[in-house]
């Protein structure tokens, strides 16, 4: 087992093999899909005749296409509509658990993840959306996918990944009113540039990041991908074990402990 960073440690626990191409096979500890990414996914697997190997790894909720002003079926939107009604099939045929509109649990993916307490620190999450990088904040290693790599997560449960190099940023000091989490991560961004994490993932620290509560960690790794990151992340704590617990699907050996 590896010695060093959160990010060596969670990738040394999660790998399958090393592959001939020298990337690493990944076993992927939860999936989320949502709407637009995952229709194409489900459509190449029926092409390959091939089933969904971990069906309760994955976790599916309509998202971007979700009308604000009026949700009642069909959507006006005739494309949203057959969107939703893809996902709805897909779930169904492979026995995944679908947050549907109505749910009481439907929303953002990045946000039902946390509320949920499906996000874990230590966990390998992967989701077709560039902003899987926000579950970082939980001390998980997100990674935001395309669509042919949702179909080989369905498929396989893993992902063949070449391994990040880990650069750590320490941010410091108290933040002065009117100063808040997106202005921190938007001045990261702007010293190292948005190609400064390319081949990277992001370990952020320091005591300013260490006062900052879960909802403004989750905002300053979500936008790690526009500093160039495939992931960021910060190393749990007090503060994230408390936000954890009681959370309807953690396992409830493990409330009231550090997870």
């Amino acid at each position: 087992m590896s010695t060093g960073t959160l990010f060596d440690k969670v990738w040394d626990l999660h790998t399958v093999a090393i592959l001939p191409s020298g990337q690493t096979q990944l076993f992927i500890g939860l999936h989320l899909i949502h709407e637009v990414t995952s229709p194409q996914a489900f459509a190449m697997l029926r092409d390959r005749q091939l089933q969904v190997l971990f069906p309760e790894r994955t976790v599916a909720t309509v998202d971007h296409i979700v009308p604000t002003e009026n949700q009642a079926r069909p959507f006006v939107d005739v494309l949203a509509e057959e969107m939703i009604q893809a996902l709805e099939t897909s779930c169904q045929d492979y026995g995944i658990k679908f947050y549907n509109i109505g749910s009481g649990n439907q929303g953002v993916v990045h946000v039902i993840a946390p509320e949920q307490g499906l996000t874990q620190p230590g966990m390998t999450i992967a989701c077709g959306d560039s902003h899987t990088s926000t579950h970082g904040a939980f001390g998980a290693i997100a990674f935001g996918i395309g669509t042919s790599q949702v179909r080989d997560v369905l498929a396989s449960q893993t992902l063949a990944l070449e391994k990040l190099k880990v650069r750590r940023i320490e941010v410091n000091g108290e933040l002065p009113t009117g100063v808040y989490a997106k202005d921190v991560i938007l001045h990261i961004i702007r010293q190292l540039g948005v190609k400064g994490g390319v081949g990277y993932a992001y370990e952020y620290a320091g005591s300013t990041i260490a006062a900052l509560s879960m909802e403004e960690r989750m905002t300053i790794c979500n936008m790690s991908i526009e500093g160039g990151a495939r992931c960021g992340y910060i190393n749990p704590d007090q503060v994230t074990f408390d936000y954890l617990k009681g959370r309807d699907l953690l396992p409830k050996e493990r409330l009231g402990k550090r997870p």
